[in-house]
């Protein structure tokens, strides 16, 4: 009789796992810095051009029941210009975000809209792509 001393080792092959992982948290921390996290959900109004801006932005939003904030930090109207500007940086070079849901009343746009004119600041409006 002929006996066999060689037994079944299972092995798990681990060489590429750390390429993998590294490609991962590559994968993740891209994606990251993608999603702006100062945006409140909300239902903005239609465009069919939009420009695109890479300068620093200041995002104020206005919900439907028009409470306001800037930068996810809530603020009352009669203090809103006064935090605007202790967040502007002094060259005043940076661009404030309207985030404004498309069935709230122009007048209230408006009133937004006055204290970047009345400071001369730089104010856009966000909209969706109706394309």
């Amino acid at each position: 009789m002929v006996k066999r001393n060689k037994r079944f080792h299972a092995e798990v092959a681990t060489s590429s796992l750390s390429d993998i992982m590294f490609f991962l948290l590559l994968f993740f921390l891209i994606i990251s810095t993608l999603a702006n996290p100062n945006v409140i959900k909300m239902t903005l109004p239609k465009s069919k051009a939009n420009e695109k801006t890479n300068k620093q932005l200041i995002s104020l939003s206005v919900t439907e029941d028009k409470h306001f904030f800037l930068d996810k930090q809530e603020v009352a109207f009669d203090q809103l210009e006064s935090t605007l500007l202790s967040k502007m940086d002094t060259s005043k070079d940076q661009t404030v975000v309207v985030r404004i849901p498309y069935n709230l009343q122009v007048q209230d746009l408006v009133d937004v809209l006055q204290i970047g004119v009345k400071n001369n600041l730089k104010f856009v409006i966000a909209t969706n792509n109706s394309k």
